[in-house]
């Protein structure tokens, strides 16, 4: 058994793994878990209106803040909707992507912040 084991210690790498190992298994199955109601700012704005379908498109009829709502930029991305490509059932996977790739952004960010230059050492020292 390692000294940092028997001391009760974890390593810096053993709980950085550790660390990311839970949040991708939480990203996974948690993300099934989640509700497809709309959330509490997205329910505020729809109140007053409703919703319509005419000629395979909707349409927000009545007075409320989003009636005038356009798509997002994004909304045509392969993560938008918390879904891979728009399937359906893929929430578990994207939000690991998701997770994945901001641990990655995370990682490189504090790579760079932390980053010092190597001090060289004369021969004469």
């Amino acid at each position: 058994m390692s000294d940092a084991v028997r001391t009760g210690r974890l390593s810096r790498r053993m709980f950085l793994t550790a660390f990311a190992v839970v949040a991708l298994i939480l990203a996974g199955v948690v993300s099934y878990l989640a509700s497809s109601a709309p959330d509490g700012l997205d329910s505020t704005t729809l109140q007053g209106c409703e919703m319509l379908e005419a000629s395979g498109a909707e349409q927000l009829v009545g007075t409320c803040i989003a009636q005038h709502a356009t798509e997002h930029s994004l909304a045509g991305s392969p993560l938008a909707d918390y879904a891979v490509n728009g399937t359906e059932m893929t929430n578990g996977i994207a939000g690991v992507i998701g997770v994945t790739i901001t641990l990655m952004v995370a990682f490189c960010a504090f790579r760079v912040v932390a980053w010092r230059p190597r001090q060289r050492t004369s021969a004469a020292d």
